[in-house]
C-alpha cells in the first residue's frame, strides 16, 4: 500500500502560479497526486511544474483565463484529456483590490467579482460532475472541492467592502453546495486565510499598499504553505471526516 495518501488521485488548483495556490499544488504532488495548474501566467506556471517534478511528483500546466467560461470548461476538460480524472479541485484564484468605495473605480470592482466569484462558478459548474464521478469510482470513495476564501468574508474592514462581498459570498456558495453534494460523497470546504506573505497586495495603487503594508508591519504573515498545509490536512482525511470550514490566522493578527 501507497504510504501517500493522494496516490492515484488528481487535483486541479486554480491560481497556481504563485503563493497560496503554487504552494497548494507542491503540497498536495507530495501526498501523491496528480496535479493540473491553472492559471494565466504560463511561464510560472511551467516553474511549479518543474519543481513538483524535480520533487518526484507530476504537474501539467494549463494556461487559462476562467474569467471566461468557455475557458474554465476547457480547462476541466485539458485535465481529464491529461490526467484522466478529477478527484480535487481547489478555487484559490483571486485579488484583492483595497480602497473605499469613494475612490475606487467599478472596474477594479468588476474585476474582483469577475475572478473572485465568476471564475469560481465557471470552473465549479464543470468539474462538479467530474467530482461526482471520482467519488463514485475511487479508493478513497470520497472527492475534495475547497474554496479559499479569507477572513474578510466575516470580518469587513474600511477599503475592503468589494472584497469582503466576494468572499462573504463563496462562503454561502459553498454552505449551499455543501448541503447539495454531501450525499455524493464530495466534500465542501472554505479555508479562510488572515493575512498572508503573497503578491495580492502588489496589486493595489501605491498608496493602498504602503497603508496595508503599515497595518500588517507588526505581524508576522502567514507564509502560503501555512495555508497550503490546511487545505493538504482536509484534502487527506479519510472519507468519514469532513472539514467544511478553517480560518487560519497569523499568531498576532486581532481581525
Amino acid at each position: 500500500m501507497s504510504e501517500q495518501p493522494l496516490d492515484g488521485a488528481v487535483a486541479l488548483v486554480t491560481g497556481a502560479s504563485s503563493g497560496i495556490g503554487a504552494a497548494t499544488a507542491r503540497r498536495l504532488a507530495r501526498e501523491g497526486a496528480a496535479v493540473a495548474l491553472v492559471a494565466r501566467r504560463g511561464d510560472r506556471l511551467r516553474q511549479v511544474a518543474n519543481d513538483i517534478a524535480a520533487a518526484g511528483g507530476h504537474a501539467v500546466t494549463v494556461a487559462a483565463d476562467i474569467t471566461e467560461p468557455q475557458r474554465a470548461e476547457d480547462a476541466v476538460q485539458e485535465t481529464l484529456d491529461r490526467l484522466g480524472r478529477l478527484d480535487i479541485l481547489v478555487n484559490n484564484a483571486g485579488i484583492m483590490l483595497l480602497s473605499s468605495a469613494l475612490h475606487t473605480s467599478v472596474e477594479e470592482w468588476d474585476r474582483m467579482v469577475s475572478l473572485n466569484v465568476a471564475a469560481l462558478l465557471h470552473i465549479t459548474h464543470a468539474a462538479v460532475p467530474h467530482l461526482i464521478y471520482a467519488a463514485s469510482t475511487s479508493p478513497r470513495q470520497v472527492a475534495d472541492l475547497v474554496n479559499v476564501g479569507a477572513t474578510a468574508g466575516r470580518v469587513a474592514r474600511p477599503g475592503s467592502s468589494v472584497y469582503s462581498l466576494t468572499k462573504a459570498g463563496l462562503n454561502a456558495f459553498a454552505e449551499s453546495l455543501r448541503q447539495e453534494l454531501v450525499r455524493e460523497r464530495v466534500r465542501v470546504s472554505v479555508v479562510e486565510p488572515g493575512t498572508v506573505e503573497t503578491e495580492l497586495v502588489n496589486h493595489l495603487n501605491e498608496v493602498t499598499r504602503d497603508a496595508a503594508r503599515l497595518q500588517v508591519a507588526g505581524i508576522e504573515a502567514l507564509r502560503p504553505e501555512d495555508i497550503a498545509d490546511a487545505i493538504g490536512y482536509i484534502v487527506t482525511r479519510e472519507r468519514r471526516v469532513v472539514v467544511n470550514q478553517m480560518q487560519v490566522r497569523a499568531g498576532d493578527e486581532t481581525w
